[in-house]
């Protein structure tokens, strides 16, 4: 079988039968459940903060030529290495980005119920899940989401109709918030494509084409706080198998990267975005931008709360590196495929994880290939 191929770090198991798990019940408890516990290999602590360069964008939104060429280089330098980058003055509403914050407070703080009415069944992209637990058995994380998608050229407002039909009239405000939140992510993703375009030497327009008529996942993050932070992780070890993540974190801050053989936290910066490489954008630039190994860690004294945009292609849309950059490469370093294959490999083959992308090529090339007569 195709799965016999996967490289063997992945040691999660899939849910068989057993209850949901859900963290904002634990929180005061000191003897964890064994399937929330962490083995030690996965909880080595940080040393220090990730070198990852400030971008301001002030200048670049005002057309400023000089803070156009200073952000493509800080771009290029970081994506190189490790992928992460921060922008200040992005041009996002403050008073939005607290709403958003807002009724995801909301959410998180209704009856499990409630919450329970999105629930994300298996192969779905979208949903409410708590640990994880409803797809798996074992290292499940210590949060809940709630993920929804907002496809780039549909007109009709699909966040706000996605909350509507899927938790009723009441969540309306919610949903009309988070479609304002995610237009504002698309938006501020195009022109983060315009300056990776300029950095990896393409004509400007060239990756905003190839993604405007993409759709891209929103998800909202709720780490409650935990007696014992040193066993659980919030999100475990994984490289994101999407393209380009928009992430605000709270100021409570747990976001870590690994890179050069250690572990570095990503401290919360007021009025900021990180931005980090997945591994669909990794594969577009030939391996050029690097995708890196990241997760979050929770603490015990307070609640933590993120929102994270992923930037897709369209679902049918073939990967592959542009001639610009394959003529100065050389070679192919990733073969032809589609978001939509990777994305269906996460939901029903594998657990997303630091390993994700080289299995999915794995498993891909072990499929039988259809013979032409």
């Amino acid at each position: 079988m195709a799965s016999s191929v996967l490289l063997s770090e992945q040691k999660h198991e899939e849910r068989k039968d057993g209850e949901l798990v859900f963290p904002c019940e634990l929180g005061n408890e000191v003897e964890l459940p064994k399937n929330c516990v962490w083995s030690k290999e996965y909880l080595v602590q940080a040393q220090g903060q990730l070198e990852a360069p400030i971008v301001d964008l002030g200048g670049v939104l005002r057309g400023e030529q000089e803070a156009i060429d200073r952000a493509v280089e800080q771009i290029r330098d970081a994506c190189l290495v490790h992928g992460f980058f921060i922008v200040i003055n992005h041009g996002v509403d403050d008073d939005l980005i607290k709403k958003a914050y807002e009724r995801t407070d909301a959410y998180f703080k209704q009856p499990i119920d409630t919450k329970l009415k999105a629930y994300k069944p298996k192969g779905s992209l979208s949903g409410y899940s708590g640990a994880h637990s409803e797809r798996f058995s074992s290292n499940l994380t210590w949060k809940e989401t709630l993920t929804f998608l907002l496809p780039h050229d549909n007109p009709q407002p699909a966040v706000r109709d996605y909350f509507v039909s899927t938790l009723g009239q009441d969540f309306y405000e919610t949903g009309d918030v988070f479609q304002k939140y995610c237009e504002a992510m698309k938006e501020l993703g195009m022109k983060m494509m315009d300056l990776l375009s300029i950095s990896l030497g393409l004509d400007q327009m060239y990756l905003r084409d190839f993604f405007s008529d993409g759709c891209s996942l929103m998800r909202c993050n709720y780490y409650p706080f935990c007696q014992v932070p040193a066993e659980v992780l919030g999100t475990g070890p994984h490289r994101d198998p999407t393209s380009l993540t928009i992430l605000h974190q709270d100021h409570v801050g747990g976001l870590e990267v690994f890179s050069g053989d250690k572990w570095f936290t990503i401290e919360p910066l007021p009025n900021s975005f990180v931005i980090n490489i997945g591994d669909t954008f990794m594969a577009l630039t030939n391996g050029r931008y690097k995708s890196s190994r990241h997760r979050a860690v929770v603490n015990n004294q307070c609640d933590r709360r993120s929102l994270a945009f992923f930037i897709n292609p369209k679902g049918d849309k073939v990967v592959q590196p542009p001639s610009d950059i394959l003529s100065l490469d050389g070679t192919r370093n990733y073969p032809d495929f589609t978001w939509s294959e990777l994305a269906h490999f996460t939901q029903w083959h594998y657990r997303a994880d630091e390993f994700t992308f080289p299995n999915f090529l794995k498993f891909r090339s072990a499929k039988p290939q259809a013979v032409s007569t």
